[in-house]
């Protein structure tokens, strides 16, 4: 019986502290993600900041586990999927930066003997820095192959109504948390991008301005803001800071805040630690003294309906063109 393969797209992180200096290598190595000087000089650059950023790195990393869980809850992720979509589908993972590599996933794929792929980004708003990074890597993997399937492409959802479903779930949940919600500020928070990605024509913070502005069409009582964490190295990145947006706030008197991650649909370092350790140290410093985090999407119900859609109307979509 034929069948189709969906292929998880995803970052990918260490699973344990000794990956952590291989994982910034690939990750800092690649010039989809992050320009650092020429290209010929970038390996070099890379090794020497992740030479000095690894010790801070995986202690992080330790403080949270001694690794990344992002690996198990896309795993977990594309279970439910292959759950929800049923016969004729199998759902598995491929990492971008650290296993299971795309390369390795892909020959998995291939040796089940698919009719067609359908290889579905887990970065909700398109970059070429993440989602076209990982799409150029499968391109790669997919020319050394002599035959293979059709491959459905699905690029983002940022704007798809069971994933704005999912985010308003989340967040109705956090504000429900607080005494009065109308003392509330939301602050989203994406992950940055460099700046010049944005200047030639990166279509990423379009997005996400679009996801902020579909979702508080539901909170019209709650204030809110944008801002974009998790910058590194030395080159421009989107503004306003995270921590920037933080300070702000408590300027202006906010006291009581619900963090909002865009961006990302599992918890990993951004969340766990970024945001849980960091960011909530420094809203306390500032005078903030109820600081929450919406739950991740994680496995969420509503986002796994998501994510089948999203691969139903993609093959939909290719049947009938």
């Amino acid at each position: 019986m034929s069948h189709t393969s969906v292929i998880l797209l995803q970052m990918g992180g260490p699973d344990s502290l000794e990956a952590v200096g291989p994982f910034l290598r690939n990750l800092f190595s690649d010039r989809e993600i992050i320009r650092i000087g020429p290209a010929w000089l970038q390996p070099f650059i890379a090794r020497m900041i992740v030479k000095r950023r690894t010790r801070v790195v995986a202690e992080k990393y330790r403080e949270i586990g001694g690794k990344s869980p992002i690996r198990q809850l896309t795993e977990a992720q594309a279970a439910a999927l292959e759950r929800e979509l049923g016969e004729g589908f199998t759902c598995t993972v491929a990492m971008r930066y650290w296993h299971p590599l795309t390369a390795d996933t892909l020959r998995r794929v291939i040796a089940d003997g698919p009719e067609r792929i359908v290889a579905l980004s887990l970065y909700p708003h398109y970059s070429r820095a993440t989602g076209g990074s990982s799409f150029n890597d499968l391109d790669r993997c997919l020319t050394s192959l002599t035959a293979r399937p059709q491959v459905v492409r699905v690029p983002h959802f940022f704007d798809h109504p069971l994933y704005i479903d999912a985010l308003a779930e989340k967040i109705e949940a956090g504000l429900a948390s607080f005494p009065e919600r109308s003392r509330v500020r939301l602050l989203f928070s994406a992950h940055s991008l460099p700046q010049s990605f944005i200047d030639e024509g990166d279509p990423y913070l379009d997005h996400v301005r679009a996801t902020v502005r579909l979702v508080m069409e539901r909170f019209g009582d709650v204030g809110h803001s944008l801002a974009f964490q998790s910058r590194a190295g030395p080159v421009k990145w989107l503004e306003p800071s995270t921590d920037d947006m933080l300070k702000e706030l408590a300027k202006t008197g906010c006291r009581e805040l619900l963090m909002v991650p865009l961006s990302f649909v599992s918890d990993h370092i951004e969340t766990l630690h970024e945001i849980d350790i960091e960011y909530a140290a420094e809203a306390a410093q500032l005078g903030i003294t109820t600081f929450r985090r919406t739950e991740s999407l994680n496995s969420s119900p509503t986002f796994i309906r998501c994510l089948a859609r999203l691969v139903r109307d993609a093959l939909h979509q290719t049947a009938s063109s």
